[in-house]
């Protein structure tokens, strides 16, 4: 009887131990540097706002959050991997943009990697797309591209930034809804498109306004629509997608995540870092100065922007048929 009270007591204690050392952890996070990984190259809007939320994490926590760009692969699927595979503690982070968490499941068929099981922590800004097209096309709104498309099919050419990317999402999404054909011209990475747009080698690109605005403003490149809900302060005259093709909007965000199993405690504590930084004025503005909308979400948000993302284009991805390998 007291061999077995001795040896109950002893279990006991180790599991106390271990558990309250596990709590001492997370108590003391971090206690050392931390390493965020963007897979995506330096440099766009997409890599300053993951700097930005580096920079704020690391005044808030104490300790140098370190950006470390890892391109490569579809969907920035090197620099997902290498989070995925690190130790659940807190001190490795991805940050990604939207469709990397909610669709690459659909897209990826025979990946061996599920990105949903990543612990959300902070979407950082959102920013819509827009709709442009070489200076000399016949239409100068969205309507017009339509009529124009529907009378020429598969006439009209629409480059994008990759496969399963948002340009080429909404390329197709703007097909299904609108009941029109146009030919897919795909890239790799906005700038070959915008450049071949600018040139007249291809008619529209989807993309994103901070990149193109000078072009815009200066007659380069027309400005047809905006796919926010509502019209942008700075283009009052360029109309909405959805006021030419009903329920079609499109923006895309960052995120911040953590491995999968990384304890809450921790992925809320940076994430409340996350969103300490971004409420302060001047970051706000920055942020606001890429054409994008400031948030530094819970996790919890983050987890229903996700399904959100995923019930808008997971429809496009099966019915338009794309995979990945």
């Amino acid at each position: 009887m007291l061999q077995r009270s001795v040896a109950g007591w002893a279990i006991g204690a180790a599991l106390c131990a271990l558990g309250c050392g596990a709590a001492r952890a997370q108590a003391d996070f971090p206690s050392r540097s931390m390493t965020m990984v963007v897979p995506l190259p330096a440099g766009g809007t997409a890599d300053l706002l993951c700097r930005y939320a580096a920079e704020k994490a690391s005044a808030a926590l104490g300790q140098q959050v370190v950006v470390e760009n890892r391109p490569g692969g579809a969907g920035g699927r090197v620099g997902m991997e290498t989070v995925l595979r690190a130790q659940p503690d807190g001190y490795t982070l991805l940050c990604s943009p939207q469709l990397g968490y909610s669709i690459t499941h659909l897209m990826f068929t025979k990946a061996a990697f599920d990105p949903r099981t990543l612990e959300p922590i902070s979407v950082l800004a959102i920013y819509p797309l827009i709709v442009i097209v070489r200076k000399d096309f016949p239409a100068n709104d969205l309507k017009g591209f339509v009529e124009y498309a529907k009378a020429n099919p598969g006439k009209v050419t629409y480059g994008h930034q990759g496969k399963g990317n948002t340009g080429h999402l909404l390329g197709e999404l703007m097909m299904l809804k609108a009941g029109f054909k146009m030919t897919e011209v795909p890239y790799r990475g906005s700038a070959p498109a915008i450049n071949d747009t600018l040139s007249g080698n291809i008619d529209m690109v989807p993309d994103y306004l901070l990149a193109n605005k000078q072009n815009i403003d200066v007659g380069n490149l027309k400005f047809l629509a905006v796919a926010s809900e509502q019209r942008l302060k700075d283009y009052p005259n360029v109309q909405t997608m959805s006021e030419t093709i009903p329920g079609v909007t499109a923006s895309t965000w960052m995120a911040v995540s953590a491995p999968p199993g990384t304890p809450k405690e921790i992925a809320k504590k940076i994430s409340e870092a996350i969103a300490q930084g971004f409420k302060q004025p001047d970051m706000q503005q920055k942020i606001l100065r890429l054409e994008a909308a400031p948030l530094g979400t819970t996790p919890e948000r983050m987890r229903e922007m996700i399904k959100e993302s995923e019930d808008i284009w997971g429809p496009v991805v099966k019915a338009a048929n794309i995979t990945i390998d």
